[in-house]
């Protein structure tokens, strides 16, 4: 039997695999007994009243949910704040912060961050990540890779993780096949911060063509309304076959486009399949340091994608880096923050950081019902918006039905 409360040093992830969850709070409110079987939901069914027994996990008191997937981050570079102490400012700061660090980078460094950032998610209840990786300047611009590809592979069986090759405008596609060759995903780049965006996304578009690979661009990331290589890369992907999947992350100037111009945009982006990623925390606050009045949120137009179909994630993208220096490496910061920032229901801000994530990395869905990928979060919470809001820190997380992070919290309050 596997109980909150079994043991008092806290509950033991040793990966065993569940074959039932008992009494889990689902998200209607109901109780249920959730049967697990070959890494999936197989039954949801009425409570037993018979004791918890070998194998089972007692969630009395827990909310299950899908667990968190995080669909844009960058571990090589987290955790990175104290190491560097970057002045704080926007994004030409953080670059060029980084950028003169990361000349003295180690492999051995870079994984050894990423995978104390990766194990960090893991526990508050990420099963998937989709990383970038710079590809460095100087004379081993693979060494990001060969880290992130390492950390990868030691961490196959407790969570997925996906690379995208970050490449420089100044870093030529010979480097990039070279990444690809070594077991990055997918390609990627930030175009619109080069000197000619156009040339730039093209040539980067042009490689995943001919490798036949998936692209996750940085896009737009700026307040100017007429940045808009995202209407661009719309117009090329769109006659893509579906298994190369295209991704958009940012997108803040889409924030700001006038409702004539924000619907054309969205629209091709919707005919194109594109995928979606807004990042609050980050784009919170490296947007707008040059607007002390009415500071604008530096978010994009998440509502209109919304409501045109368009698959969307969230993710926390830096955690503690010179692009952020905070960061919890939580989905349900991220979720927070699209509710207080982004106004959506909790409903939809826990999707995005859940199944949407997932479907924008075109992972198997992973929803609590028969049939869904046993990637599961159970919290202590009431409900979604308990949930969201305390940010229990216990909580159980599954991959594939098997117990991978467990933690419990011991508390006291004297009352007089």
């Amino acid at each position: 039997m596997l109980t909150p409360t079994d043991d008092v040093a806290g509950p033991l992830a040793d990966g065993r695999h569940v074959a039932l969850l008992r009494n889990a709070t689902l998200g209607g409110g109901e109780v249920a007994d959730v049967v697990l079987e070959g890494g999936a939901i197989r039954e949801i069914r009425e409570p037993s009243l018979d004791p918890v027994g070998a194998g089972e996990l007692d969630l009395t008191g827990y909310l299950l949910l899908t667990a968190g997937a995080e669909p844009h981050a960058h571990l090589d570079k987290a955790l990175s704040w104290n190491e560097i102490r970057p002045p704080m400012g926007d994004l030409g700061t953080a670059i060029a912060s980084w950028r003169e660090y990361s000349a003295h980078l180690t492999v051995e460094s870079i994984a050894a961050r990423a995978e104390r950032a990766a194990t960090a998610l893991l526990a508050n209840g990420t099963t998937a990540i989709r990383t970038h990786v710079d590809l460095l300047a100087g004379p081993d611009p693979l060494r990001g890779v060969h880290a992130l590809v390492a950390v990868r592979e030691r961490l196959r069986e407790m969570m997925d993780i996906q690379l995208v090759a970050l490449c420089p405008y100044d870093i030529g596609d010979d480097v990039l096949e070279d990444a690809l060759d070594l077991g990055v995903d997918l390609v990627g780049g930030s175009p619109h911060h080069t000197p000619d965006p156009s040339g730039d996304l093209r040539r980067l578009l042009a490689v995943a063509q001919r490798r036949d690979v998936g692209v996750d661009m940085h896009t737009d990331e700026q307040l100017n309304p007429g940045s808009l290589t995202l209407e661009e890369m719309a117009g090329v992907v769109r006659d893509w076959p579906r298994h190369r999947r295209v991704t958009a992350g940012h997108c803040v100037s889409l924030g700001t486009l006038d409702a004539e111009v924000l619907a054309r945009v969205v629209a091709a982006v919707q005919g194109a399949r594109i995928g979606i990623v807004t990042l609050p925390i980050t784009n919170l606050y490296l947007q707008g340091w040059d607007h002390p009045v009415s500071t604008p949120r530096g978010l994009t137009a998440i509502r209109a994608l919304l409501d045109a179909g368009v698959p969307l994630g969230a993710g926390a993208d830096n955690v503690r880096d010179p692009f952020n220096p905070l960061g919890r490496s939580d989905a349900l910061e991220t979720a927070m923050l699209l509710v207080t920032a982004g106004h959506l229901t909790t409903a939809e801000a826990y999707r995005a950081v859940s199944t949407g994530a997932r479907e924008v990395m075109g992972l198997p869905d992973a929803s609590v019902r028969p049939g869904g990928v046993a990637d599961l979060l159970a919290i202590r919470a009431t409900d979604l918006e308990d949930a969201i809001a305390t940010a229990s820190p216990e909580r159980y997380v599954l991959k594939g039905g098997r117990l991978v992070a467990a933690a419990r919290l011991e508390r006291s309050v004297y009352r007089g």
